[in-house]
C-alpha cells in the first residue's frame, strides 16, 4: 500500500464529498490560490488498499498551475461507502463510477495509480476517449498482476479464507469480479494451500475480522519496523480496516485476472497518454510498463529511485511531469481546434 509521509492538508486543499448520479465519493479537492481555474480539471484515482491521501503531496503542486484537482476514494475504499451488491465491484461498474465523478467535477484529465489505472482504463474505453483531455497510467500495468506481488495477494486472499485468486473467489453469490497487491507480504503461513476448497465462503463480518487481524499481526508490525511515524501507522490501520471487506476481495480477484486491454486503448490514438513509474517498481515491472507505453504510443517517464508510489516518493518530479503533460495536451488540442476552425 502507498504510505503518505504526512497527513496535513496543504494550503488550498480541503476534504469534501463528490455527489454523483452513482452515489457519493469521499475526496480531497485542491484549487489554485487565485481561485481562478484556467486549465482543465484533473481526477486522481488511487490503487488497491490506497486512498485519496496517497496524493496529498502533489495536490497543491498540481493546483498551482491554475487547475482544479480532485483525488477520491473509489467505491468501498476507506471513506467511500461500499457497493450494495458484488456486481458493484466489477471493473465496468467501477469504471462507470469514475466517469460519474468526472462528469460531476468537470475533470478532463484522468490519472490512475496502480489498480486505479486498470479501472481508469475501463472508464476511458467505455467512453471511447470522448470528453477526456488525457489519460495517465501511474505505476500500473497492461493486465493481471504477476510475480511476487501477485503471490502476496493470493496469500492474503487465502489467509482471509476467500480463495487464492486462481479460480472463483469465495464470496456470497459466487460473484465473478472483473487489482496492485498490498505492498507488504502476508505471513509466510498464509499460503494458497491454506485455503480449504470445501470451506464455506466467509461472510462480511468474518472477512472484516480477518482483515483486522491481518493488520494487527502482520502489516502493523511491518510498518513500525520500517520506521513509519506513529500517526501514519494509525492512519494506515484505519484505512485498511475501513475498506469494504467484499470490495477488498473482489478487487483483488480482478487484479489477478485482469485482461490485457492495451490494444483496445491504443486504438484511441487521438487521446494523449502518459505512462509514469518508478525505476524500482515492485508490482508491474518497469520493463512491462515500458513495453505498454510503446504499444500505446504514449509518453513515458521512469522516475529514478522511485518504487511503486511516485506521488509519495518523488512528489516534485511527479507533479512537474503531470503538469507539463497536461499543459502540452491542452495546447495541442487548442492548436488543432484553431486549425480546424472549431476553436
Amino acid at each position: 500500500m502507498s504510505t503518505p509521509t504526512s497527513l496535513e492538508l496543504p494550503d488550498g486543499v480541503r476534504r469534501t464529498t463528490i455527489r454523483t448520479a452513482r452515489g457519493a465519493f469521499a475526496a480531497l479537492e485542491a484549487a489554485p490560490a487565485s481561485g481562478v481555474c484556467e486549465r482543465d480539471a484533473a481526477l486522481l484515482v488511487p490503487g488497491y488498499t490506497g486512498s485519496k491521501e496517497d496524493f496529498l503531496a502533489i495536490l497543491d503542486l498540481l493546483a498551482d498551475d491554475s487547475r482544479h484537482v480532485v483525488a477520491i476514494d473509489m467505491r468501498g475504499q476507506f471513506e467511500t461507502a461500499g457497493a450494495g451488491e458484488p456486481g458493484g465491484y466489477a471493473a465496468a461498474a467501477l469504471g462507470a463510477d469514475i466517469l460519474a465523478v468526472m462528469h460531476a467535477t468537470g475533470a478532463r484529465h484522468l490519472v490512475g495509480h496502480s489498480y486505479g489505472g486498470l479501472i481508469g482504463r475501463e472508464a476511458v474505453l467505455a467512453a471511447a476517449g470522448a470528453e477526456f483531455a488525457s489519460f495517465t497510467l501511474m505505476s500500473s500495468g497492461p493486465g493481471a498482476l504477476t510475480g511476487p506481488r501477485a503471490r502476496d495477494l493470493r496469500a492474503m486472499l487465502a489467509a482471509l479464507g476467500a480463495g487464492d485468486g486462481q479460480g472463483d473467489v469465495a464470496r456470497p453469490g459466487n460473484a465473478t469480479p472483473d487489482s496492485a497487491a498490498p505492498d507488504s507480504a502476508t505471513p509466510d503461513s498464509a499460503t494458497p494451500d491454506s485455503a480449504a476448497p470445501d470451506k464455506a465462503a466467509p461472510d462480511t463480518d468474518e472477512l472484516r475480522a480477518g482483515i483486522a487481524e491481518l493488520w494487527r499481526s502482520h502489516l502493523e508490525p511491518q510498518a513500525v519496523a520500517a520506521g513509519v511515524p506513529g500517526d501514519i501507522v494509525a492512519f494506515l490501520g484505519r484505512r485498511m480496516r475501513g475498506n469494504d471487506p467484499d470490495g477488498l476481495v473482489l478487487m483483488a480477484a480482478h487484479m489477478l485476472a485482469a485482461p490485457d486491454r492495451t490494444a483496445e486503448l491504443a486504438r484511441l490514438d487521438q487521446l494523449p497518454m502518459l505512462v509514469i513509474y518508478g525505476e524500482n517498481d515492485n508490482s508491474w515491472s518497469p520493463a512491462a510498463q515500458e513495453n505498454m507505453a510503446r504499444r500505446l504510443g504514449a509518453r513515458r517517464l521512469c522516475i529514478p529511485a522511485a518504487v511503486h508510489s511516485p506521488a509519495v516518493e518523488a512528489p516534485a518530479t511527479t507533479a512537474s511531469a503531470l503538469t507539463q503533460f497536461w499543459d502540452a495536451a491542452e495546447a495541442t488540442r487548442s492548436y488543432s481546434a484553431a486549425v480546424s476552425g472549431t476553436a
